[in-house]
C-alpha cells in the first residue's frame, strides 16, 4: 500500500489484538519500510525519459510517483495531461490540467493546454482566448507557445489579423538557438495562411 511516500509491508500477526507482547520475540519477521529514494523531480526526469522513448505507460507511473506526497504537484498534473492530450483522452486531459489551475491558478502550460483542449474540441472558445492569454502574459519561455495557440483560436473565430500578428510576435519571442520551436511555428504559418486568404498583416503587435 503506497502512503506519503512509503511503502509498506503489515503483517498478519501485528494486526492480531493480544500478540503485540511477541514483537519482542527474536524469530518473529520485522516490518519492513523502504523509502522512495527519488524526489519529485527525479520522478519527474525519468518519467520524461520514457516518454521520449515512447514508453507511455512508464511515464505515466513515474509522474504519478512525482504525485506522491503532492497531490497537487502542477508538473506531473499537467504531465499527465499532455499524455492524455496526446492520446485524444481531452476529457481526461481537461481534468489533469483543471486540477494543476486549481492550486496553480498562474501556471503557464496548465492554462495553454487547457486552451488547447477547447480549441481541439472547437468549443468554448472565448475561455480558451483568456486561458492563452494569461500563459502568454507570464513573460517565460513559455510565451510563444501560448502565441502561437492565441493564433490558432483568432483563426478559427476569422480573426485573422489578430492571428497573423500572434503568430509573427511568437516567431520574434524564439530563442535562436530553439529550431524545434521555430520548425513548429513555421509549421503553424503553412497550416493557417490559407485561411488566411489574403488578408495583411498588421504593421504592429499589441503587446
Amino acid at each position: 500500500m503506497r502512503t506519503q511516500g512509503l511503502v509498506s509491508l503489515v503483517l498478519p500477526l501485528i494486526l492480531l489484538g493480544g500478540l503485540s507482547g511477541l514483537e519482542a520475540c527474536s524469530g518473529l519477521p520485522r516490518v519492513v519500510v523502504l523509502h522512495d529514494p527519488l524526489t519529485a523531480e527525479e520522478h519527474m526526469a525519468l518519467g520524461a525519459t520514457y516518454e521520449a522513448q515512447d514508453a507511455r505507460d512508464l511515464a505515466a507511473r513515474e509522474y504519478r510517483a512525482a504525485m506522491t506526497d503532492r497531490a497537487d504537484y502542477a508538473p506531473a498534473l499537467v504531465a499527465l495531461g499532455n499524455l492524455a492530450f496526446d492520446s485524444d483522452a481531452l476529457d481526461e486531459a481537461e481534468e489533469y490540467y483543471r486540477h494543476a489551475l486549481a492550486s496553480h491558478p498562474d501556471h503557464p502550460g496548465a492554462n495553454n493546454n487547457l486552451a488547447m483542449v477547447y480549441l481541439k474540441r472547437g468549443d468554448r472558445l472565448d475561455q480558451a482566448e483568456r486561458l492563452a492569454l494569461k500563459a502568454s502574459a507570464q513573460g517565460s519561455s513559455f510565451r510563444p507557445y501560448a502565441l502561437d495557440t492565441l493564433a490558432h483560436i483568432y483563426t478559427r473565430t476569422g480573426r485573422y489579423q489578430e492571428a497573423q500578428a500572434a503568430l509573427a510576435e511568437a516567431e520574434a519571442a524564439v530563442p535562436a538557438a530553439n529550431q524545434t520551436l521555430r520548425e513548429r511555428l513555421a509549421q503553424s504559418r503553412q497550416g493557417l495562411a490559407p485561411a488566411w486568404g489574403g488578408v495583411e498583416a498588421p504593421t504592429h503587435t499589441s503587446r
